[in-house]
Order: C-alpha cells, then sequence, then structure tokens
C-alpha cells in the first residue's frame, strides 16, 4: 500500500468534488492509500507545473510531512509537466491516464486482456521518454563495443516501436479468431445481448444474477476487464447470449478505448445494449452520457438500448418497467445485488428476443454454455 496525495484542479467543471471522490476510489483500488487531498482552483493550467509554482511547493511539504511515495492528479500531464513536479516533489507522479493504465494492468486476467493492456503502456511510455538521454557507450571503442553509436532515447523508441508492432499483430489474429468465432454463433440465430455501462454500475452483479455465473463481481471500480458470454434460457424455447463487458469512466484514455475496439466489438454487433446504471449515484446523467460518448466511439450508438436503473433499493426505487410512446421497453428499475425486479427483465428480454429469434438450421451444432471469448483465445495461444 503505497501512501498517496491527490491532487486536483478546479477550472469552473461542473462535479468537480464527484470527479476528485471518483479519483479517490481510483487510487484506492490501484493499492493506495490517500493521505492528502489537495484542490485548488485555476483559469488555466500553468505551462510548468500545471498548478502554480506556490502550490507544488505547498504539496512538497505534505508529501515530506506524510512521508507519501506518490503523487497522482486528477488531470492528464503533458510529460514535461510530469517530470517538472517530480522534480520539485521528489517522489513519483502520475496523472490520471497513468492512474487507470496502471489498474487495467493490475486486473487484467486473459492473456489478450494483458496484450491490449501492454499495449497501450507502450504506447503511453513512447511520449514520456526524456529527451536528451545519454548515448549508448559504444563510441568509446572496446571488443564488442565499437560502433556508429545510437542515442539511447532513439533506441528506446525503435525498441518500443518493435514490441508495439508485435503486439498489434498479436491481437490482429486474437481478433480474428473471436471473429470466426461470432460467426459461428451467429449462424445459430441467437439474440444476443451486452450489458454496458459506467465502471462499478452493477454490470457483473447483474450478469451473474441472469446467468447464475461466478463472474468477479466487486464493490471497486475496473473489476471486470474481460468479456465473459453465457447462453440464458428464457423460457418457452428462447435463450439468448448475454455478455459482460468492461465498464467505462469519464476520460478514459483513446489509448485504451482504440485497444479494447476489438474485444468490444461484439457490443457495436449485438442485437440489444443493456445499459446499466447505478440510480443512486448523483452522477448518473454525466456517467450515461460518457459511456452514450464511448458507445459512439466504438460504433455501437446505433444499437437498441434499454436503461437498467440498478441499485434501486439504495434510493427506495420500485422495480418496474418504463415503455416509450410506442409501447418499446425504454428503462428497467432492479436491485441486481437483492434480485429486485430480474423477474421483470427477463420477462421484457424474453418479449423483445421472440419477436427477433430465429430458430437454427436444423444441421447448426448445439451450443453448449459459452465460456469467456478471450478466456478461448487464451487457450489458443498457449
Amino acid at each position: 500500500m503505497t501512501k498517496t496525495v491527490l491532487v486536483g484542479v478546479d477550472f469552473g467543471q461542473l462535479e468537480f468534488d464527484l470527479s476528485m471522490e471518483e479519483l479517490s476510489q481510483l487510487a484506492e483500488s490501484s493499492g493506495a492509500i490517500p493521505v492528502s487531498v489537495v484542490t485548488c482552483k485555476r483559469k488555466s493550467p500553468d505551462a510548468r507545473t500545471y498548478l502554480g509554482s506556490g502550490k507544488a511547493i505547498e504539496i512538497r511539504e505534505l508529501v515530506e510531512f506524510h512521508e507519501a511515495e506518490l503523487v497522482i492528479f486528477n488531470h492528464a500531464l503533458a510529460p514535461a509537466q510530469q517530470r517538472n513536479l517530480e522534480d520539485v516533489f521528489g517522489v513519483r507522479v502520475l496523472d490520471r491516464t497513468g492512474l487507470i493504465l496502471d489498474i487495467f494492468a493490475l486486473r487484467a486476467q486473459s492473456h489478450e486482456g494483458k496484450l491490449q493492456v501492454e499495449l497501450v503502456q507502450l504506447q503511453h511510455l513512447a511520449t514520456r521518454l526524456i529527451k536528451g538521454a545519454l548515448y549508448v557507450e559504444r563510441q568509446q571503442g572496446g571488443i564488442g563495443l565499437r560502433g556508429p553509436g545510437e542515442k539511447q532515447l532513439e533506441l528506446d523508441r525503435r525498441l518500443i516501436g518493435e514490441k508495439v508492432k508485435m503486439l498489434k499483430a498479436k491481437l490482429a489474429k486474437l481478433s480474428r479468431q473471436r471473429q470466426t468465432q461470432r460467426k459461428q454463433r451467429n449462424r445459430s440465430g441467437t439474440f444476443s445481448v451486452s450489458i454496458v455501462g459506467y465502471t462499478n454500475a452493477g454490470k457483473s452483479t447483474l450478469f451473474n444474477a441472469l446467468t447464475h455465473g461466478n463472474v468477479y463481481a466487486a464493490n471497486q471500480l475496473f473489476a471486470t476487464l474481460d468479456t465473459t458470454t453465457r447462453k440464458v434460457y428464457l423460457g418457452e424455447g428462447c435463450s439468448i447470449a448475454l455478455s459482460d463487458t468492461v465498464g467505462f469512466i469519464r476520460e478514459l484514455p483513446h489509448g485504451l478505448v482504440e485497444a479494447f475496439k476489438a474485444t468490444l466489438e461484439h457490443t457495436a454487433e449485438a442485437d440489444l445494449l443493456l445499459h446499466v446504471v447505478d440510480a443512486s449515484s448523483p452522477a448518473r446523467h454525466t456517467q450515461m452520457e460518457e459511456v452514450a460518448r464511448i458507445l459512439k466511439e466504438i460504433g455501437a450508438d446505433q444499437v437498441p438500448q434499454c436503461v437498467i436503473w440498478n441499485k434501486s433499493d439504495l434510493c427506495q426505487r420500485e422495480p418496474e418497467v418504463s415503455l416509450n410512446l410506442c409501447g418499446t421497453m425504454q428503462s428497467i428499475s432492479v436491485s441486481a445485488r437483492f434480485g429486485l425486479g430480474l423477474d421483470l427483465l427477463r420477462g421484457a428480454l424474453h418479449e423483445v428476443a421472440s419477436q427477433h429469434y430465429q430458430k437454427p438450421p436444423e444441421d447448426a451444432p448445439v451450443s453448449e454454455p459459452w465460456e469467456s471469448e478471450q478466456a478461448s483465445s487464451s487457450a489458443d495461444n498457449h
């Protein structure tokens, strides 16, 4: 556990306090212990230290007083700003992007998930290589040391570039394998449903409740990174393919979205999205907007959605199904933790799936409960 000072600069944005609470949750999810929280107001970031030299000195004194080992900023820092701050504080500095990457690296379990995170980490590292690095000691002569020489910075960038190229090739191969798996499933005509939503909204808890599964679920950010798909029988010969996916968060690094696009491809190809929302969160509407933005980025914004107002027990909300003017299911209030309203959800899913369900051809193989797509990809690669 690492003693950490959290820093946030208020530029007049809405829900600043909620954003800082989220940063604290992110820090704790990574194994940090926040010992102090520092906030200040500015009209714009300082070019050198982001928050100004006076505030930087104040934070250095807090770091020394608490014997902190890390300072985490609730913002994306430029490489030069991060280095300047480390010089002032005398300890490591991490920005919001680096913190999210660290949590992803901690939680990734499947072979593909680890490759995806490593790819983004290397791309992030490449932007933070220190300019003016020392030459590799090849110009001083000696056996095995003769040669034209190469700057350490250039060497590091070349090695990172080669590793990035290799990782992209591996991920492309896994993506092709997954596309083949999906094509086989699509031939069966099974109705496909993906669970999406903000991190810690209760997606995995809902998934386990509907599938009687044991996917890891916890009250922490990014508890789930690997996509898992199960077949759910809804009665009267009707079944669906239900998938649990990685949660989204505000200011999710673009590189992470790009890296996980292959994993999230099936979300864009689903017949229905269950958008799980923490009904008890005061930031629920902002969170819904963030999810909508990322769904658009991965090409899933045109897939029909049903909003699942989860954790209704925390806000005294009765389980119910809401329909739009056309009589189509629009939202459902549930409590996945206590199983409240799940019968309404299963009934609504049965009704929607029945309208689109296509019986598989007679020569199609019988589908068994599906394991995690990434887990199967991992097995193919070992």
